[in-house]
């Protein structure tokens, strides 16, 4: 919910992923990463961190006008109070996890999570653009029991961070004491599993004690396989966060009564899916998705959307940095910037015929929209950002319009 933690911890996790890839390459592992799929995983993370930036002042505000209005105790700051508050936030995770996968209208938000068919670190960071928006009521409790801003903004950090490590093959076990206590790499490969065995079990973040004492625990057995059971088979950022919805209207179609229609939202997503045609009406799911699917990226192509991968990425930090600074203006053109830019890589990486006339479009906003902000907030660097980013904008629309012409253009007049 503090988006501080993640800002903080940014350049960790690239570096952890660098050395995660560098630890599967020389135990000859290479086949965990996949390039598209990784990209992808840290683009669906830029979007979630650029809602995150966005809405969290109103979230906040939420959160402290119910504490200073509605709480039955007030709890100071103190080290066993945040001890406590950590404990109860992580319990309530569990709950908002469990229901993520049981309820519709959480899991079309949460499914975004699971559509990677890999598992490495880059999948921690793949997070819905909307499911901190539908799950904040579910941590009410928290200020309404006392605890105030700076105990939940630790515990909110502490939880989000202890979960990255844990998506990771690289880790085998843990020390059976740690893993009856806390969760771990083995019992979250279990959580991203397609096996039928192996779904709706392990919900915890912190303590996989809760799907212990709550009988959602299931130990790591055969190899998982990881993904969702009707594939996404897209790298497209916005239709990811979406498709689950597009699927639950066109099973509210299915269904006659306003009230049954309602009720989709709190049903399982295996009733919708019986509804679409995903699952017959035996129950019998579809089969395991041992194929993965692949988007094959030109090598030079691969290049550009890592430079354009890095550039978005310190963009965002940026943004996350200085969003209290700027106007309302600023602050919504430049999330919109952030997200046309994931949906563009994404498009590129598909090979989509659109992906060029969105990409020079991308920079002819911005580097106006850049530089107009530099000169209003920070004139100091306006001699620096605005040649940079002319040359810079110049040299990649040369190289994106040199890619249609060998691509596109040249076969044909050949």
């Amino acid at each position: 919910m503090n988006p501080n933690f993640i800002l903080w911890a940014i350049p960790f996790f690239l570096l952890s992923i660098v050395g995660e890839f560098l630890h599967n390459y020389i135990k000859k592992r290479g086949k965990d990463f996949n390039f598209e799929d990784s990209i992808t995983n840290l683009n669906m993370g830029i979007g979630s961190q650029a809602v995150g930036a966005l809405t969290k002042s109103v979230l906040l505000m939420l959160f402290i006008w119910i504490h200073d209005n509605f709480r039955l105790f007030t709890l100071e700051f103190t080290w066993y109070i945040t001890l406590i508050c950590i404990v109860l936030f992580d319990y309530i995770y569990y709950w908002a996890h469990r229901w993520g996968h049981e309820w519709n209208i959480f899991w079309g938000a949460h499914i975004v999570h699971h559509q990677s068919e890999e598992y490495n670190l880059t999948v921690a960071l793949r997070q819905s653009w909307f499911h901190n928006l539908l799950a904040f009521p579910l941590f009410l409790p928290i200020p309404l029991l006392g605890f105030d801003m700076m105990a939940f903004g630790v515990a909110a950090g502490l939880v989000t961070l202890y979960q990255y490590w844990i998506h990771t093959k690289a880790i085998n076990r843990m020390p059976k004491w740690f893993e009856y206590i806390f969760n771990s790499p083995a019992h979250h490969r279990v959580h991203h599993a397609t096996n039928e065995q192996y779904l709706d079990h392990n919900y915890a973040a912190t303590f996989i004690l809760w799907d212990r004492l709550h009988g959602t625990f299931i130990d790591e057995e055969e190899e998982p396989v990881y993904g969702i059971t009707t594939p996404l088979e897209s790298l497209n950022t916005v239709w990811a966060n979406f498709h689950f919805y597009v699927e639950m209207w066109h099973g509210s179609k299915q269904l006659k009564t306003v009230g049954e229609k309602l009720a989709l939202i709190f049903r399982g997503p295996e009733y919708l899916g019986k509804l679409i045609g995903q699952i017959n009406d035996t129950g019998e799911k579809a089969q395991l998705n041992l194929k993965k699917y692949s988007s094959e990226t030109p090598l030079h192509l691969k290049i550009y959307v890592s430079l354009q991968f890095l550039m978005l990425t310190y963009f965002l930090s940026a943004y996350m940095g200085q969003l209290e600074n700027l106007t309302t203006f600023y602050q919504v053109a430049f999330f919109f910037l952030i997200c046309l830019s994931t949906l563009s890589i994404g498009g590129i990486m598909e090979n989509k015929r659109w992906f060029y006339i969105v990409e020079i479009a991308r920079f002819l906003m911005f580097v106006p929209l850049y530089n107009l902000c530099y000169h209003n907030y920070f004139s100091d660097w306006y001699n620096i950002t605005l040649p940079f980013s002319i040359i810079m904008s110049t040299v990649f629309t040369i190289w994106i319009l040199a890619d249609l012409y060998v691509r596109r253009l040249r076969p044909r007049l050949v």
